[in-house]
């Protein structure tokens, strides 16, 4: 029996492992903010937060060379997937906040937060700092507070919380290429070169 036990308990934890980088976290949903091709044949997915320093200097430093290399030729279908680690209020409004700008200036917002990070975590003034990033996105202050009201601030923690459970998401960023995770479980930053090869051999 206890033999028996075992290789279930391994064959559970087998499926468990395969379920955290199963390919269904490759597929597309009407949540996900797509750039590049839809029907490139390489989908790469980032979770990722605005309140987190790793994921604002992987796309200062990499996303650029990576979205001109992939995203910007065809190559890549690149998906952004909020997550919330990092101060807690700033990564949940600040998802809010670019998902009400619309999906044609997500981008945008969620690149301004990632540059603002800096002053918002000198200030304090999460809700300052976020008002002037609507503004510029062409909200205005009335839209912004509806934005982030409390009904909408716990749909939306709910929501990214169950999006991270179910694809295992431990830590950002996180990268996944055609469902396949990059540095293991925990995730982390990547270089530019440990891109090519991910989606190099994604390719084949």
């Amino acid at each position: 029996m206890r033999s028996l036990l075992s290789r279930v308990t391994i064959v559970a934890a087998l499926a468990a492992s395969l379920a955290a980088c199963s390919p269904k976290s490759a597929e597309v949903t009407a949540e996900d903010m797509v750039l590049g091709d839809p029907n490139a044949k390489v989908t790469v997915i980032e979770y990722a937060s605005v309140a987190c320093p790793h994921c604002a200097t992987w796309n200062a430093e990499v996303f650029p060379a990576f979205k001109a290399k992939y995203i910007d030729t065809g190559k890549v279908k690149y998906v952004h997937r909020d997550a919330l680690t990092g101060e807690p209020r700033l990564a949940n409004a600040g998802a809010m906040l670019a998902r009400c700008a619309g999906k044609d200036k997500y981008f945008q917002v969620t690149e301004a937060l990632y540059r603002a990070q800096t002053n918002i975590f000198t200030s304090g003034d999460i809700r300052g700092e976020l008002l002037t990033i609507a503004q510029a996105a062409g909200m205005n202050e009335a839209q912004f507070n509806s934005c982030l009201s409390d009904e909408n601030a716990a749909k939306s923690a709910e929501r990214i919380e169950k999006m991270m459970t179910d694809n295992n998401i431990r830590g950002t960023p996180t990268f996944e290429v055609n469902g396949k995770r990059l540095g293991g479980e925990e995730g982390g930053e990547q270089t530019l070169a440990q891109l090519d090869a991910a989606i190099a051999e994604a390719s084949k």
